[in-house]
């Protein structure tokens, strides 16, 4: 196997690795006094760290590929997907002034807050298997691809290699060491992306040119909602519904938010973090696109979708400037990384270790928060055999799937429980274990759909997008039916957790956090969402 690495292009990955370092040796020598420096950097990160990280932990080696491989073979549907800008605009405004007022670390805790132990018992343990076997598993599969056709060496050097190197530094580190070196990650993955659409817009002629080579259709993101991959019902409904469960409420996303000291940093490191997650349509989607355009006019050729981004690497780029986006391929694969790692430590320790020991000191959860990052990073490892022969393409798609699945029921409660102060612990558990049920059982129809007929083989071959909207639906009704038959919360227990509890001090302090620039560069974003949508019709 040979590296498209040269020469320069190895001083300049050897430079950005070594600043990367830098960085997690500086976090490290601010030792972490307590868990709330470990998981939550001491509550005292600013807002373009914070909006920096956001989008650093969204976007992994996988989505980098992924995305550019949908945008030469279907073009811009997926979009809808990467305009969910405003739903993060929805977490700084809505979602987050109740966290902070619930002074929660974890997603589950603030559940158990709101209604009772049993939505947190099944929220913790929920998205700890579900990290382990979905965005662990292939964050460190695409990672030993990417790494390996990058550096021309076996898959398994890079796939140990990058995991032992970033559990490493978020180990010791913590959520400082993740949330740091996430900044630095941002800065070279952006202008490594950047440069590869700039050099691909040249070599394709322009953007006329591109819309003419690539045709209508892949400029199209609004496809007939009897498309059997991308109705525009599906993106625009079905996406939502799952970008609320992702952006809002997994604790992956939102514990970034968590870490500033005040609802206004917060709220604006999500404003920035929301036009930051703007740029994949323009930085991976585009490429993507002018991939196929050049494979039109005979430019460059591929196989198969996933190895556009490394052909478009290997054609467009000149040496040193294949070194910093190599880098910007392994910044992609370790923040993703390194938030996973952090996230899965923190719902562990401070969800079901202290919740079984509440009586542990400090240092002792230290020490557990550690150990469960180790533990996190073997069970990645152990994973990788098996990522190996089920094959990369076939599982981000089936991830996408499952992901419109076991959103809607989470989506609802979250919602429900913020918006109408009635919702209470028993519908939020029976919504809970209802849409789990159903989803277990999409799953199986979709492996076993051979063997169904009827009503059972329509209910398999459902759109997975409409399956989100169609369970959605399901869980609110479930939800609000099991409110309106048992008795109401007390109101008193959840002052300041939802809508209609609020006090005068609760609302005085929300108005305080709120500053006009905020209100605008909000606005702005949803002016711009709108403007994409609008011009992308083909």
């Amino acid at each position: 196997m040979e590296s498209i690495l040269e020469t320069a292009d190895w001083w300049v990955l050897g430079a950005y690795l070594f600043a990367l370092i830098g960085v997690a040796v500086w976090v490290v020598l601010q030792k972490n006094k307590n868990t709330e420096d470990y998981f939550l950097a001491g509550r005292n990160v600013g807002w373009f760290v914070i909006g920096a990280s956001i989008f650093a932990s969204n976007i992994g080696s996988e989505h980098v590929v992924g995305l550019a491989g949908t945008g030469a073979e279907s073009g811009m549907p997926m979009a809808h997907y990467e305009l969910h800008a405003w739903i993060v605009l929805l977490l700084g405004w809505l979602f987050l002034p109740f966290y902070f007022r619930s002074n929660a670390f974890t997603m589950p805790e603030f559940l158990e807050k709101r209604f009772d132990s049993r939505s947190r018992w099944f929220l913790s343990v929920f998205s700890l298997v579900g990290y382990v076997i979905t965005k662990v598993s292939v964050t460190i599969y695409a990672g030993g691809i990417v790494v390996s056709e990058l550096l021309g060496i076996p898959f398994w050097y890079g796939a140990i290699g990058i995991v032992v190197f970033t559990g490493a530094y978020t180990i010791i580190g913590g959520m400082k060491a993740v949330i740091y070196t996430e900044t630095l990650q941002t800065v070279i993955l952006i202008a490594g992306s950047l440069i590869i659409t700039y050099l691909g817009l040249e070599k394709v002629g322009g953007w006329e040119e591109l819309r003419l080579a690539a045709g209508s259709e892949h400029f199209n993101m609004w496809r007939p909602i009897n498309d059997p991959d991308f109705p525009w019902t599906g993106m625009l409904i079905g996406g939502t519904i799952v970008g609320i469960w992702y952006w809002c409420t997994d604790q992956y996303i939102v514990q970034r938010t968590l870490a500033a000291n005040n609802i206004k940093i917060g709220r604006r490191g999500a404003i920035f973090g929301a036009y930051l997650k703007l740029l994949p349509i323009f930085i991976f989607l585009i490429p993507g696109i002018i991939a196929f355009a050049l494979a039109q006019q005979g430019v460059l050729t591929y196989e198969k979708s996933d190895e556009v981004f490394p052909v478009l690497v290997k054609t467009l780029l000149p040496v040193g400037l294949k070194g910093l986006v190599a880098g910007g391929l392994m910044a992609a694969l370790m923040s993703s990384l390194a938030s996973v790692f952090n996230s899965c430590s923190t719902i562990f320790t401070i969800d079901i270790y202290k919740k079984l020991k509440p009586l542990t000191d400090e240092k002792k959860l230290l020490r557990i928060g550690k150990v469960a990052t180790s533990i996190v990073v073997v069970l990645g490892i152990i994973w990788i055999p098996i990522m190996e022969k089920i094959g990369g393409g076939v599982l981000y798609q089936y991830l996408q799937s499952v992901q419109s699945y076991i959103a809607p029921p989470i989506t609802a409660v979250f919602l429900l429980g913020i918006l109408w102060k009635r919702t209470n612990s028993k519908a939020a558990i029976v919504t809970l274990f209802s849409g789990l049920v159903v989803a277990a059982l999409r799953i199986m129809a979709e492996i076993y759909q051979m063997d169904l007929s009827g009503v059972f083989l329509s209910f398999a071959t459902i759109n997975f997008a409409h399956m989100a909207i169609f369970m959605f639906i399901f869980s609110v009704i479930i939800c609000i039916s099991v409110t309106l038959a048992t008795n109401p919360p007390d109101y008193a227990a959840i002052r300041g957790l939802s809508l209609g509890t609020l006090t005068e001090e609760d609302i005085k302090l929300n108005k305080q956090s709120i500053s006009t620039v905020d209100i605008i560069l909000s606005l702005v974003l949803i002016v711009v969402v709108i403007g994409v949508l609008s011009y992308f019709t083909g």
